[in-house]
């Protein structure tokens, strides 16, 4: 897995839940450090144990924890680039939801060793879309509604989301676009000073 990956986990963990948390969780997992280097690969097999220590050191869902990981990765201040990144997608949260196609493309440009699972959002009439996260990335469909959820508060949207399960290693998520305009959106501006 790569250390992005890991290393957006540990910030989570540690900002979320605290450094004691993750410590015990990596002894667990049997990591010889608490610290991960953004730009190494890690074992899928030792990364995806390190999950599951957090979430039984938390007495969490892994389902939950990834989806509070995907709000975490809009929503919190230090994760601004990744917003950012988003947030290029359109102007409108169903502009944002078209984009998803191109996301794993755009994430290679700025990691171009950052593979990201492939997603086809479909549209099934007004306001309702389906979401498909193809294999590639455990969990990626439970980070992907958190990250979903977030995006529609950044962009001011009320949405509601159902993670659908699993079809072939597959992870189909429903979106329901209930109100474009619901609450004011955070600004966002392409310069980089906002």
């Amino acid at each position: 897995m790569h250390g992005l990956i890991n290393r957006a986990v540990q910030t989570f963990v540690c900002r979320t839940y605290g450094g004691e948390c993750w410590r015990r969780a990596v002894g667990v997992a049997g990591f010889d450090s608490a610290e991960f280097e953004a730009m190494l690969d890690y074992d899928d097999s030792r990364s995806l144990a390190l999950v599951e220590a957090i979430c039984a050191e938390l007495g969490r869902p892994r389902a939950e924890l990834l989806e509070d990981l995907g709000t975490y990765l809009v929503s919190h201040p230090q994760c601004d680039p990744v917003r950012r990144l988003l947030r290029f997608g359109g102007v409108t949260y169903v502009d944002f939801l078209h984009s998803l196609d191109d996301l794993p493309g755009r994430v290679r440009l700025a990691v171009a060793e950052l593979d990201l699972p492939g997603m086809e959002l479909r549209e099934y009439g007004p306001g309702f879309f389906s979401l498909t996260c193809q294999p590639g990335l455990p969990g990626f469909g439970s980070v992907m509604m958190g990250l979903l959820r977030a995006m529609a508060d950044d962009y001011g949207a009320l949405v509601m989301l159902d993670h659908r399960g699993r079809n072939d290693g597959r992870e189909v998520i429903s979106i329901a676009l209930v109100d474009t305009a619901f609450a004011k959106g955070r600004a966002f501006a392409l310069g980089a000073g906002e």
